[in-house]
C-alpha cells in the first residue's frame, strides 16, 4: 500500500491527537454538558463532504486559540490517483477493504469512473459519528469515564474550575487521586483568604507542607480562577512568589555574616561568631561596621581576616532582594568579591542595581594574569551588556564574553593566592 494513501494507523493517528490536545474531553467540562449520544443525533444532518478536518471551537470555556471536535466528525482521505487505480488495482482494492473494516467509523465514497476500469467507488472520507466512537477507536474510553467522574465530582462543589478541566482535562486525570486533597485546599483557602500563616498550619487530613509546595502551579491555576481579586496579589508570580501571592507566610530570608573587627562584637566573647540572622532582625540590628564586603565563596567568607571597621557577608548569587532591604547597609561602603567571569561580572552589575556606590574587589586584569595557571572554564557564558560596570571592568568584561583571550576562561575566587587577598586588602586600609 503506497504510503501516500491514508491508512487506519494514519486515522488513529489524527484521532489520537486530538485527544493529546484534550479537545476531546473538553466539551465534557461545559457547565451542562451535552450526552454524546445527543449531540450526534443533534449534528446528524451536518454531513456536507466539504467539511474540513480541523473545526474551529465555539466552546465558550475553551482558549481562544484551542479547538474541539464536534461530531460527526469528517477526517478527509488521501487515496489513489487515477494512474494507481490502474496500476496497482489490487493494491487498492487492500485498501478500500482495510479502510472499511475499521470499527467505529463509516467511510464516505464517491464514484469515480475509469477509462479502462469503469466505475469505482472510492473512499474520499471518514467520519466519527459521536465522541464515543472516537474514544472507542483509539481506546481512550476508560479515562473519559474517569473525566467524568471528575467533572461530576467538581461541577457542584467548584463550577469555577470548570475552564480548568476543559482547558487541562488530561492534566486533571493525572491528578485524579490528588483531587480532592486539593480541592479541601482550594476550599480552605476560600474561607480563610490571605490567611498569614505558613503552609505547615493548614491542617487538613492528608495535606502537609510539601504536599502544598508540590502541587503549586495547579494551586495557582485554581486559587487564580476562584479567589475574589483583592485576595490575590498579582505582583507575586511564579512559585517563588507563591506563599506572597495568596497572603500565606514565607520562611524568611536568612543572611550570613561575620564581624571582622572583634572590638564591634555582636556578643562577648563571640569575636569570630559565623552568624545567620533572618533579614527583619538584621535590618533591626544595624552593625556598627562602616565596611562590608560581599563574597560567594564559602570558604573565603569563612578565612577574610581581621578588619577594622568591618564585616563580611556570604553572598547568595543572583538574589539581592534580602540584603537591599537593610537600610542601614545603604550607608556603609560596599566592596563585592565575586569570580572574575561573566556571571561574575553580572551578579557585580545586579548589585548596584541596589547599590549603585558598590566597589568591586579582586575582579580586575592584574589578579587574573597574576593566576594565569589555575584559569579554568565557564561553560555557559553570560552575553548580555552590563551598563553598570565601570570602564575597566567593562573592558575586561568585554574581553571574557567575546573569548578574546581564551575561549571561556574564568578565574574562581578560592584560587587566588591568599597572600594577594591580604595584600589588597591592606592596601584598602592605606588608602582610606
Amino acid at each position: 500500500m503506497s504510503k501516500a494513501w491514508t491508512t487506519p494507523a494514519d486515522l488513529r493517528a489524527r484521532v489520537r491527537k486530538r485527544w493529546d490536545r484534550g479537545e476531546l474531553l473538553a466539551p465534557l467540562a461545559q457547565p451542562d454538558p451535552v450526552d454524546p449520544a445527543d449531540q450526534a443525533a443533534m449534528s446528524a444532518a451536518r454531513t456536507s463532504p466539504a467539511e474540513p478536518d480541523d473545526q474551529p471551537s465555539d466552546h465558550p470555556y475553551l482558549d481562544p486559540q484551542q479547538r474541539s471536535v464536534r461530531f460527526p466528525w469528517r477526517l478527509p482521505l488521501r487515496g489513489p490517483s487515477s494512474s494507481e487505480l490502474s496500476d496497482r488495482f489490487e493494491e487498492v482494492r487492500a485498501w478500500i477493504a482495510a479502510l472499511h473494516a475499521m470499527p467505529h467509523l463509516r467511510v464516505e465514497v464517491r464514484e469515480l469512473r475509469h477509462r479502462v476500469l469503469g466505475s469505482n467507488r472510492i473512499p474520499v472520507a471518514a467520519w466519527i459519528d459521536s465522541l464515543e466512537d472516537a474514544l472507542a477507536l483509539i481506546g481512550t474510553g476508560a479515562q473519559a469515564r474517569r473525566f467524568r467522574a471528575l467533572v461530576a465530582e467538581i461541577r457542584p462543589r467548584q463550577p469555577g474550575l470548570l475552564p480548568w478541566l476543559a482547558r487541562r482535562p488530561l492534566r486533571a486525570l493525572e491528578l485524579e487521586s490528588e483531587i480532592p486533597a486539593l480541592l479541601a485546599i482550594l476550599e480552605w483557602m476560600q474561607a480563610h483568604p490571605r490567611p498569614g500563616l505558613y503552609p505547615r498550619q493548614v491542617d487538613l487530613p492528608g495535606v502537609h507542607t510539601k504536599f502544598i509546595e508540590g502541587h503549586r502551579q495547579v494551586l495557582s491555576e485554581w486559587l487564580d480562577l476562584t479567589l475574589p481579586a483583592a485576595a490575590i496579589d498579582t505582583s507575586a508570580r511564579g512559585a517563588a512568589g507563591f506563599a506572597r501571592r495568596y497572603g500565606l507566610r514565607e520562611k524568611p530570608p536568612r543572611i550570613r555574616l561575620r564581624l571582622l573587627d572583634p572590638s564591634q562584637a555582636l556578643l562577648p566573647a563571640l569575636e569570630q561568631a559565623d552568624l545567620t540572622l533572618d533579614a527583619t532582625s538584621l535590618a533591626r540590628l544595624a552593625p556598627a561596621a562602616s565596611r562590608v564586603f560581599i563574597t560567594e565563596n564559602e570558604i573565603n567568607f569563612l578565612a577574610f581576616p581581621p578588619l577594622a571597621d568591618a564585616l563580611v557577608i556570604f553572598g547568595s548569587g543572583y538574589g539581592f532582594e534580602q540584603l537591599h532591604a537593610l537600610d542601614w547597609l545603604h550607608q556603609r561602603q560596599l566592596w563585592y568579591w565575586g569570580d572574575i567571569d561573566t556571571h561574575g561580572f553580572a551578579i557585580l552589575d545586579q548589585v548596584r542595581a541596589h547599590f549603585p556606590r558598590t566597589r568591586s574587589l579582586l575582579m580586575d586584569s592584574d589578579t587574573l594574569f597574576a593566576f594565569e595557571p589555575l584559569w579554568g572554564t565557564e561553560t555557559d557564558q553570560c552575553t548580555r551588556d552590563l551598563p553598570r560596570l565601570t570602564q575597566a571592568e567593562a573592558t575586561l568584561y568585554n574581553a571574557l564574553r567575546d573569548n578574546r583571550i581564551r575561549p571561556g576562561l574564568r578565574l574562581e575566587q578560592e584560587r587566588i593566592g591568599f597572600g594577594w587577598v591580604m595584600e589588597r586588602l591592606r592596601a584598602l586600609d592605606g588608602t582610606e
